[in-house]
C-alpha cells in the first residue's frame, strides 16, 4: 500500500494523543494487576472494525519495536493504515514473529504459533490483544493468582479450547498474558492467573 493510498484511510485517534494515550496504558496496566476486574477504556475515537477498548489498546501499547500480528477480520486498509501512522508497528505475516497479535473469538481455539517467551526471557513472548462482543455471559471460571484476594469468578464468554490452548502455552515464568475488549471496557489475564476449574469438565458441563 503506497503512502498516497494508506493516507486516504488514516483518521484521528486520540482527541489528546499523549494525556490519552498515558490514561490508557495506566488502565492497561491495571486491568494486568487486578485480574478479572474490568476496567474502562474510553479515550480512543472509534474506528472500523475496532472497538474502541480495542483501538486505545494499540495505541496505548504498539510502536516501532512491536511487530504485530492481524487476524484475518481485522487485516483491512482501513486498520493497517491507521495503526502503521499512529503506533508505526510493522505488521507481520508469521505469528512466531508478533510480539502482539490482535485477534477475535474466531482466532482462539489455535494458540499453538505464539511465542511464550523463554526461561531466560520470557518478557519477550507475545500478548494478545482480543476482541469480543462482551466480557460476560460465558462459563463462570474461578481465577487465581498475583493480583487476586482469594478467587475471583469472571464469565468470559470464551469456548473451552482457548483455554485448553493457554494452558498448554503456559509453563510460568513463560506464557502468554492477554487482555480481552469490548466495547469501551477491558479485562487483563496475565500468565500468572489460572484457573481453579478443569477445563475439559466445563467442556463435558456444556
Amino acid at each position: 500500500m503506497s503512502a498516497a493510498t494508506s493516507s486516504h484511510w488514516l483518521q484521528p485517534a486520540f482527541n489528546d494523543p499523549v494525556l490519552d494515550a498515558q490514561v490508557s496504558f495506566r488502565a492497561a496496566l491495571k486491568a494486568l494487576a487486578e485480574p478479572g476486574l474490568v476496567q474502562g477504556m474510553e479515550r480512543a475515537l472509534a474506528l472500523e472494525g475496532l472497538q474502541p477498548a480495542t483501538y486505545a489498546l494499540c495505541l496505548a501499547f504498539l510502536d516501532g519495536d512491536t511487530p504485530l500480528w492481524l487476524a484475518p477480520c481485522f487485516d483491512t486498509p482501513v486498520i493497517r493504515a491507521n495503526l502503521s501512522f499512529h503506533c508505526g508497528c510493522p505488521i507481520v505475516a508469521e505469528r512466531e514473529l508478533a510480539l502482539f497479535a490482535l485477534l477475535d473469538e474466531r482466532e482462539l481455539g489455535d494458540l499453538a504459533a505464539f511465542d511464550n517467551g523463554s526461561e531466560r526471557y520470557p518478557d519477550q513472548s507475545c500478548t494478545l490483544l482480543i476482541q469480543l462482543d462482551a466480557l460476560s455471559g460465558g462459563p463462570a471460571l474461578r481465577w487465581r493468582g498475583p493480583g487476586i484476594k482469594d478467587v475471583r469468578s469472571v464469565d468470559l464468554p470464551l469456548t473451552p479450547a482457548f483455554w485448553r490452548e493457554r494452558g498448554a502455552r503456559s509453563a510460568f515464568p513463560r506464557g502468554l498474558d492477554a487482555f480481552f475488549a469490548a466495547k469501551r471496557q477491558i479485562i487483563g489475564l496475565p500468565r500468572s492467573t489460572h484457573m481453579l476449574e478443569d477445563v475439559k469438565s466445563t467442556e463435558e458441563a456444556a
